[in-house]
């Protein structure tokens, strides 16, 4: 128990810090399916209406993508529609909220000040897996009771929201076992992700091909709960002892490795610096190469998917007619099969706009580490440094979005026999979502030169978005509320084109940007 003193004082303290991040996930992850479920009702009010949307969910690419739907009820679409969403989110809410209380703090030195009172070996990691643990177990219940309010069978319900909270448990507890590893927040954080990557990429090859590879993947076994259509409550369970494996690993490893120290020997630096790291930009590229590549290599297998999942759209598609007005609200108005193509491009966007904001607030990470002092002590200036930051946030952004044109106009071109043609049309749908998503890098930089206290509201404002674009239309919401997002002015392509938009988009990027750039020449740094 000695090992374990100050966990109640920390777990409080956690949850104090989070109240406000963590209300966030809980009301989005516990009331989606809800919302989603209520809409269906309407889309879909006969039998009939649902079985035509079986076709087209059995499609090959969209089975990979969100995997295959069970039952022909309003309960199963809905768990069809939104379960790969929540299971991810749920895990990155787990991830990041465990790595943030444990080896963030250990990294930042604070731990050390925390641990100099009555503080037991166990309690930072124990109180960082009840605050994930606590979020769970809130939005499985509030998932499993909307679900019952939805009018959805309350055994279904429950397993649904068991699905959920037990995947995000066994992540936040890959997390833990990730934070002993290494020696920073960043590093672990890249290491639980990777798993979550693996996982769905097992869940993807496993429920379009081998279905054996689907029991591979912790994500597999959640969509394999089958809530509505024949629950196997033992799957559940093996998430369950999953977790517990996962936590107990966690606890071994952090009894036996030095305060600040991780698990996985750290690779001696060179006593001098190679002249790729003579500049600003050289460090730029040493930091973010690692980051660029894994993002590129995700664009390209999304992009392809995506682009197959449009094969046989147009044919299959037979739904009513409110669904068809839904895409088109989305995705333009020329043919179900541009619509949606336009559609998943804009989700691309919106996916490529988190690798922007990412990169752009490493500029606020490296000066809370205090970093950007001593980088700034050499004859680099301030705005160099910027720039070469902001270099990867524009120019990657821009090389991701056309690395998924690419992989998605071959996928669909090979498909549809007109490779040439299918190229260039899905490139450009791709490349036009580059002025939105170049916003986001303008907010993140105008919060982090004027206000870098609110840097975290760029991903505020991109969840906004993302809720928008996926839930907007099925919602019924006013298009002032959509308009809210960038990326609802951009151009639906394949469709028309129109430069304006793109124009006046780029212009804000541009002009946030310089407001940022100009308010962090003029502010003390840290």
């Amino acid at each position: 128990m000695k090992k374990l003193a100050g966990t109640g004082a920390l777990t409080r303290l956690a949850l104090r810090l989070d109240r406000v991040r963590l209300l966030v996930w809980v009301v989005l992850l516990g009331f989606m399916p809800y919302l989603t479920a209520t809409q269906y009702k309407q889309l879909y009010p006969t039998k009939e209406s649902l079985e035509s949307v079986s076709a087209v969910v059995g499609n090959a690419s969209l089975v990979a993508m969100n995997g295959p739907m069970f039952g022909t009820t309003i309960g199963g679409l809905t768990a069809w529609k939104i379960g790969a969403t929540e299971l991810i989110l749920i895990a990155l809410m787990g991830i990041f909220t465990v790595v943030r209380h444990s080896r963030a703090e250990e990294e930042s030195g604070r731990l050390d000040l925390i641990g100099s009172g009555v503080l037991g070996r166990y309690a930072p990691m124990s109180a960082a897996l009840l605050t994930a643990g606590l979020a769970d177990a809130v939005i499985a219940v509030l998932v499993a009771l909307s679900m019952i309010g939805a009018g959805e069978p309350a055994a279904g319900s429950v397993a649904f929201g068991l699905a959920v909270g037990l995947t995000g448990l066994f992540f936040a507890a890959v997390a833990a076992v990730a934070a002993q590893l290494t020696e920073s927040a960043r590093a672990a954080n890249g290491i639980a992700a990777a798993v979550l990557a693996v996982a769905y990429l097992l869940r993807a090859v496993g429920d379009s091909g081998p279905t054996w590879v689907t029991w591979i993947s912790p994500l597999g076994w959640a969509m394999r709960v089958r809530p509505y259509d024949g629950v196997r409550w033992f799957v559940p369970a093996l998430l369950l002892v999953l977790a517990v494996v996962a936590t107990t690993a966690a606890y071994i490893l952090v009894g036996r490795r030095d305060i600040g120290a991780g698990m996985l020997p750290q690779r001696a630096a060179p006593a001098t610096a190679g002249p790729r790291l003579s500049g600003t930009f050289g460090l730029a590229w040493r930091l973010q190469r690692g980051n660029l590549i894994g993002w590129i290599i995700g664009m390209a297998a999304g992009g392809a998917v995506m682009g197959g999942a449009a094969s046989g759209i147009g044919d299959s598609f037979n739904a009513s007619q409110s669904v068809t007005d839904m895409l088109a609200r989305l995705g333009g108005s020329k043919g179900l099969t541009d619509q949606f193509l336009a559609t998943v491009f804009g989700i691309v966007g919106l996916i490529v706009a988190a690798y922007t904001v990412q990169v752009s607030l490493r500029l606020r990470a490296e000066e809370s580490a205090g970093r950007v002092e001593q980088v700034l002590a050499t004859p680099a200036g301030r705005l160099r440094w910027a720039a070469s930051h902001l270099a990867f946030a524009l120019f990657g952004t821009a090389l991701l979005l056309a690395v998924a044109g690419l992989a998605g106009g071959l996928a669909y071109g090979i498909q549809v026999h007109d490779t040439g043609r299918q190229v260039g049309r899905l490139l450009a749908a791709a490349m036009v979502q580059l002025p939105a998503a170049w916003v986001f890098a303008g907010l993140a930089v105008a919060l982090f030169g004027l206000v870098p206290r609110l840097t975290a509201l760029s991903w505020a404002a991109l969840i906004v978005c993302l809720l928008a674009f996926d839930l907007g239309a099925l919602l019924g919401l006013s298009q002032w509320l959509l308009d809210i997002s960038p990326f609802a002015h951009l151009p639906k392509l394949p469709g028309t084109f129109t430069a304006t938009p793109l124009v006046w988009l780029t212009g804000v990027a541009v002009v946030l940007g310089g407001a940022g750039l100009a308010g962090f020449r003029r502010r003390d740094i840290g």
